[in-house]
């Protein structure tokens, strides 16, 4: 399946498995890579630039694939020096690089003088517009489905997709509510050149997480999410368990950040993640956790979402047109 995407990137299907923290590993990004599509690593799962290089050196040494790594800047509370990791990006020969947070504008010179592919995570078309303009490949555009932050404007992929699609002359890659090749073939109708997923590759068997958050995914419906943080515009989409929904009480009532701080500490985070108990802390999960209902290897999954869209284009709706 050929896109602007898969010819920019070098990749085999218009399939990206974004970068997500504490998830985005050598080992699950090899796997999507080795499965044709692409497997991005984040950077500051890294606690440092060194362990990132030595990730990067892991995840070349189990595919000769192409892969990107993510630097999302100005989501961390502590003080990180991004330059030092995207040196280490280039030095390490990567030409894929995902962008998420603040604008990728003071990165772009030292990316571009290596010759890498710059794809920046967008909740909105003002956005994507800005970042074209200080010359990314690709944007990756998140509807108010996704997982994560999907922003403070509330528009679904349906309407967000072709408008993004519409406005750029750049790939557009859509982003959240996407699990499945019905999302794939959807996404290409609605002029986009590919699709990112996240939390349906958190359900596969090399995603790092422990069986218990997967089964939790697998048991998922429409209405298993919540938004969190709304109070200060930082909105969160996460899995509705107990954490999320003290969290959205307390900023009900009025109450600050630092009164929702020790529900959602990193430390609560990595307690649901290594242990399953999904109770423990917040879980990032989006609306497409109503799609899955297995636990493939990437493999399996990839080639599931490939066959299943080239049936709903070349079968049913091509049958419908007739």
């Amino acid at each position: 399946m050929k896109t602007r995407l898969t010819e920019l990137l070098g990749i085999e299907v218009p399939v990206i498995c974004g970068g997500m923290m504490r998830v985005g590993t050598a080992e699950l990004a090899a796997a999507v890579s080795n499965a044709g599509a692409l497997g991005i690593m984040t950077a500051l799962t890294q606690p440092t630039p060194e362990c990132l290089k030595a990730e990067i050196e892991k995840c070349q040494s189990l595919t000769d694939k192409p892969f990107g790594v993510n630097i999302t800047v100005g989501v961390v509370a502590s003080e990180v020096n991004y330059q030092d990791y995207a040196k280490v990006i280039v030095e390490s020969g990567v030409k894929i690089v995902e962008t998420a947070g603040r604008s990728p504008e003071p990165f772009m010179p030292f990316f571009k003088a290596a010759g890498i592919k710059v794809i920046h995570k967008a909740v909105t078309v003002r956005h994507s517009l800005s970042a074209e303009r200080v010359g990314v490949d690709v944007v990756s555009i998140d509807g108010f489905e996704c997982a994560g932050h999907p922003g403070e404007q509330d528009v679904g992929g349906l309407v967000l997709f072709p408008a993004a699609a519409q406005a750029l002359s750049i790939p557009v890659v859509a982003s959240g509510g996407i699990a499945d090749g019905r999302g794939l073939a959807a996404a290409l109708a609605l002029g986009c050149d590919g699709i990112n997923m996240g939390t349906r590759f958190l359900a596969t068997k090399e995603a790092p997480v422990h069986e218990g958050i997967k089964e939790k995914i697998v048991e998922m419906d429409e209405n298993q999410t919540q938004l969190i943080f709304r109070k200060f515009r930082n909105t969160a989409r996460v899995y509705r368990n107990t954490v999320a929904q003290k969290v959205a009480e307390i900023e009900a009532a009025g109450g600050e950040f630092k009164d929702v701080h020790s529900y959602v500490s990193g430390a609560n985070q990595e307690k649901a993640w290594s242990t399953g108990d999904i109770e423990a802390g917040m879980v990032t999960a989006g609306m497409s956790g109503a799609f899955v209902d297995d636990v493939p290897t990437c493999q399996e999954l990839v080639d599931r979402i490939i066959r299943d869209a080239k049936t709903i284009i070349n079968e049913r709706l091509a049958k419908i047109a007739s």
